[in-house]
């Protein structure tokens, strides 16, 4: 609920702090004083259009701040008609909106002091605050939210089938794209297939292995170098074991170290390690005659060699530089191959699917066209009698409901409520067809019909007692009792039949040009509703029927709770 309200330098209010409580709150005063732009002030901190004209005439800039407390769990459930918005502006139980227009025309909107569009505003605030009259953005306006009206008011069993066919009809579209999509693409698909059978064929038939193109090629260096070794080898050997050679050479080393060793106990080392120089000598001739004798002078094979790097390197071309990217690619490629060889199979999924819930869209469609032709006169009716009641004679409320030419996401026809103004007069739109303070005792009909319309804690009434008195002003003042029960209710009015129902009166004035507000006690209540009925506080007999409505409205309450 709205707990506080600051506003400075919005038209003749210079600074204004408010504390709101739980109820009903009514607003009086003389015409001229700002009552309304109370009302002005919570629209543009609920993202209304703001505009320089808004800013008072010795202010630098209009600004607006309103806190809300708003309960554990709030921005979890989704308002009739809108779309969700959460609480993540919630902080310790409260937030806080904010809005400043300065002299040039600029505007700028925070949540919880951080900076937000008027949009995102406005989006918040429809969670916490409706404002009706001309100030305000009335939901009932939206089509969405007069067909979700209608459907709440046929009852759970009716909501049911509505969600039901609203998830068909969301799996049946979906899977009507997909099948058009995968329709359109066949063509594609084929010729994709067609070069992904090609390539993963290919691939496989050289079956190419993880490095082997580098151990191919240093193969192919040995043989193709097989002569040129040989002898490189031999002469090698050669050098070895000749007379005079390496091998005879350290064993004539080995020799004379022996000999020093027995005369110079110190020559140890040296000796030792011609004795190792020696056999490693020794041992590296034989290992070289084994690779000599290794060495193979094979054409055949060489050929075969050079024509298994040719397939690699004809694939390696292709798919990637080497056999690594070449089996990744191979890879890549099954996979997709696998994929698009199971689209005929999804195709078929996709059809069958199509045809499975076409009929079943087609039956929840009926059931509930059934069930909002069926609520819809009845509706109708009780919106009347509501509209009498209300200080509307002769004004009528008529839920339209045609056939749309093919079923939507919310059903197969669109719903519409309609007004006229007196018998006789053409049906119209809300908007086209009712003005301000009509479409706030709509609105009043509507919640008074059905009590839980939507969640919002904070509903503000501005011109609902236009063009009434009386009896039907009683009857304005009991409604917006009875809403005052579960709801906050914050009205602007000029009737003291709406104002005796009051859980807190505020008397708006002016002082010096410059609004002031004041909060009334018993007496002081007993003083305004006289000035309002008869135009003088002091009146005496204005006093005696203020004093018969407060008790008229007591009575009600009473009976209310």
């Amino acid at each position: 609920m709205l707990r506080e309200l600051h506003i400075s330098g919005l038209g003749v209010i210079r600074d204004l702090d408010l504390e709101l409580t739980e109820g009903l709150t009514v607003l009086t005063g003389e015409t001229g004083t700002g009552k309304t732009m109370l009302a002005v002030g919570l629209a543009l901190a609920g993202g209304a259009r703001a505009g320089a004209h808004l800013v008072g005439p010795s202010a630098k800039a209009a600004r607006v701040q309103a806190r809300f407390d708003v309960p554990d769990g709030w921005g979890t459930t989704t308002p009739i008609g809108s779309d969700d918005v959460t609480a993540d502006w919630v902080e310790d139980g409260e937030v806080i909106l904010a809005r400043s227009v300065g002299a040039d025309g600029k505007s700028s909107a925070r949540v919880g002091g951080q900076l937000t569009t008027a949009s995102a505003l406005g989006d918040l605030s429809a969670r916490l605050i409706e404002i009706h009259g001309q100030h305000g953005s009335l939901r009932l306006l939206d089509p969405s939210t007069q067909t979700a009206f209608l459907d709440r008011y046929a009852g759970a069993e009716h909501l049911a089938a509505v969600a039901a066919y609203a998830e068909s009809y969301r799996r049946s579209t979906a899977a009507r794209r997909a099948l058009r999509q995968l329709e359109d693409d066949a063509r594609d698909r084929e010729r994709e297939l067609d070069l992904l059978r090609y390539q993963v064929e290919e691939i496989r038939a050289v079956a190419p292995e993880p490095g082997e193109t580098d151990a191919l090629r240093a193969e192919e260096s040995k043989l193709a170098h097989g002569e040129r070794l040989l002898e490189l080898a031999a002469a090698a050997e050669e050098v070895l074991a000749a007379e005079g050679g390496v091998a005879e050479g350290s064993a004539s080393v080995v020799r004379a170290l022996d000999s020093i060793m027995e005369l110079d106990a110190d020559a140890a080392g040296l000796a030792a390690r011609a004795q190792a120089l020696a056999a490693e000598t020794s041992e590296l001739g034989r290992d070289l005659r084994g690779y000599r004798e290794a060495l193979s002078l094979d054409p055949a094979r060489l050929a075969s060699i050079r024509d298994r790097i040719g397939e690699l390197k004809t694939l390696q071309r292709k798919y990637g530089p080497g056999d690594a990217e070449v089996l990744a690619f191979l890879d890549e490629a099954s996979g997709r191959l696998r994929s698009l060889s199971g689209a005929d199979e999804r195709l078929e999924e996709l059809r069958s699917e199509v045809e499975a819930l076409g009929p079943a869209v087609t039956a929840l469609a009926e059931r509930v066209t059934a069930g909002r032709t069926g609520a819809a006169t009845p509706l109708s009716a009780a919106l009347d009698s509501e509209l009498q009641d209300l200080g509307m004679a002769g004004a009528g409320i008529k839920v339209s409901v045609e056939p749309l030419p093919e079923p939507g996401p919310s059903g197969a026809e669109r719903v519409e409520l309609r007004f006229r103004g007196a018998p006789g007069q053409p049906w119209l739109s809300f908007g086209k067809a009712a003005s301000g303070g009509e479409l706030s005792r709509v609105m009043l009909a509507c919640r008074s019909v059905l009590a839980d319309l939507d969640d919002v804690p904070t509903l503000v009434f501005d011109e609902v007692d236009a063009g009434i008195g009386g009896q039907a002003g009683l009857a304005v003042g009991r409604r917006l009792a009875r809403l005052a029960v579960t709801r906050q209710i914050i009205v602007v009015t000029h009737l003291p039949q709406i104002a005796c129902f009051a859980d807190r009166h505020i008397r708006v004035r002016k002082d010096d040009g410059l609004a002031q507000l004041d909060v009334l006690d018993e007496r002081e209540r007993i003083r305004e509703l006289s000035r309002m009925l008869a135009g003088l506080e002091a009146s005496e007999h204005g006093a005696s029927h203020a004093e018969e409505l407060l008790a008229e409205a007591a009575r009600s309450r009473r009976a209310v709770s």
